[in-house]
């Protein structure tokens, strides 16, 4: 979605080397100084109760503190939440803040403010706000302590605060959204950034964590399309940067650049229409069964990512509880057996399914999958997307589409974002009785939640929820005399795994 907003933007791809941390080109000293990020989406908004995270965390990162951080291997560290404690039920949780913190303006960081600001992202617009609907209550126990108070158990709730669902602003802020005031490492300076380009920060000298401030001062160069990102790669403008596709590694390699790989998300289809209210014919298992049997993994993800990924038939990640080796081979290439099984739902000569076609995706590459689908007589009809496409999307106006979204590091967060009645990506909000009860197993914890999830895993696989291509590795790129540590489920790094080498 925020990519969306972000190829309307202009880019400006220019950067200063003075006093880089060891540009490609210059070999300039591997200092702190100034540490100069590529970014292919722009902020969509700095408001804490607005925003987003995957793509634009750094931004964040940069500006404000959360309650609780999420290491590279996706386990939960502290943040301004030093410490934090379930009760037996595992429905309230309370977190003691640490002392002395304070915003750039001065203000302090109180548990009034801690409070009120959880409750402003539960009540807010962000695009995930949907994350603590199980929240009922945030209350200050006393000045530097919160309690979170949720209606039923959720299994997903230190992760998000861990993430934008944690972000803390000051109280005294009038215009969050533009002006960002946080508690965190770096001060925008609104005076030398361009909105919607480039984006200047310069460090705290009185942060609370200088271990995880490795940088006198931050630029953001914005890169609103592929070319702009390859230009500022080929030119050594940035210290890091992610990529807009694996195409565009060899160029950066050449330029001097080090690769790093992680597996962020998976690609594939989205079979929302299981009920077939938008297209009968989606609504018979057979009929999303022979998508899959119609896909020709292997040869996709060498076709479109040059290998960079691994084929899958499940949305789950494979660090996670939910993960099934043996699901892998669920859905081998097969057109004859593809056929065959649109031939038993009453469709002999074939399906087809009328599907947005959008800009974000090559031509080419919807070429390859249409045709490969052809050869299984499933037709994709491609209908040309407007200025609502978002909404269309989420809408359920599409019974199929393909996407990509990331593989979290938990179970429960996969389940609440694609899978759950009321996910944003089950766009349908399709309710399965069988889906509800796994997730009522796992909602509570333990080695039972394990095995409902690795059951849920087996259930979507079977009834064929989704047709996933494979997963895909997020590259991001450092130039020498700077490194970085990717993060599991993650398109972006810690801003603190952004190093001097």
């Amino acid at each position: 979605m925020a990519a969306a907003a972000a190829l309307t933007l202009t880019a400006c791809s220019g950067g200063s080397d003075s006093g880089s941390n060891g540009s490609a080109g210059d070999g300039s000293s591997d200092d702190g100084g100034n540490l100069r990020l590529g970014a292919v989406v722009d902020v969509s908004t700095w408001d804490p109760a607005e925003g987003s995270w995957g793509n634009e965390a750094l931004f964040f990162q940069a500006v404000y503190d959360t309650l609780l951080r999420m290491n590279a291997e996706g386990e939960i560290e502290p943040g301004l939440a030093e410490t934090w404690e379930w009760d037996d039920d595992r429905t309230t949780l309370t977190l003691d803040l640490r002392d002395g913190v304070t915003f750039s303006d001065g203000e302090e960081l109180t548990a009034e403010v801690a409070a009120e600001s959880v409750l402003a992202y539960r009540d807010g617009a962000a695009p995930n706000a949907g994350n603590l609907s199980d929240v009922d209550a945030v209350e200050a126990v006393d000045e530097d302590t919160i309690a979170i108070t949720l209606s039923q158990p959720n299994p997903g709730l230190e992760a998000y605060l861990a993430q934008n669902a944690g972000v803390v602003g000051s109280p005294a802020a009038t215009d969050p959204a533009t002006t960002p005031i946080g508690s965190g490492p770096y001060v925008l300076d609104l005076e030398a950034s361009i909105p919607g380009s480039r984006y200047e920060l310069t460090a705290r000298e009185d942060y609370w964590d200088e271990s995880t401030q490795h940088y006198d001062s931050i630029t953001i160069n914005f890169y609103a399309d592929a070319t702009a990102t390859q230009n500022a790669l080929r030119d050594s403008q940035v210290d890091y940067s992610n990529l807009n596709s694996v195409s565009q590694l060899p160029d950066a390699e050449a330029a001097g650049y080090t690769a790093h790989h992680a597996p962020v998300n998976w690609k594939g289809f989205i079979l929302s229409d299981r009920e077939g209210t938008v297209n009968e014919a989606l609504g018979d298992v057979k009929v999303r069964q022979a998508i899959n049997y119609a896909l020709d993994r292997d040869a996709l993800l060498e076709a479109i990512e040059s290998g960079h990924g691994e084929p899958t038939t499940q949305i789950f990640g494979v660090d996670t509880e939910a993960y099934d080796e043996d699901l892998e081979d669920r859905y081998p290439y097969d057109p004859e057996k593809a056929k065959e099984l649109l031939a038993e739902a009453g469709y002999p000569d074939g399906v087809e399914i009328v599907q947005p076609k959008t800009s974000f995706t090559p031509a080419s590459d919807y070429e390859l999958v249409s045709g490969m689908l052809a050869e299984s007589n499933i037709t994709l009809v491609a209908d040309e997307v407007g200025s609502t496409f978002i909404g269309d999307l989420l809408g359920g106006k599409w019974g199929a589409f393909q996407f990509g979204l990331n593989q979290e590091a938990l179970a429960w967060q996969t389940y609440e974002q694609a899978v759950a009645p009321g996910a944003a990506w089950n766009v349908q909000h399709v309710t399965d009785p069988t889906v509800q009860e796994l997730a009522e197993r796992m909602r509570h914890g333990g080695e039972d939640a394990d095995a409902a999830a690795q059951e849920m895993n087996e259930y979507l696989v079977e009834q064929a929820w989704f047709a996933p291509i494979y997963r895909v590795d997020g590259v991001i790129v450092t130039a020498p005399g700077t490194t970085a540590t990717q993060k599991v489920g993650q398109a972006v790094p810690n801003l603190w795994d952004i190093v001097p080498e």
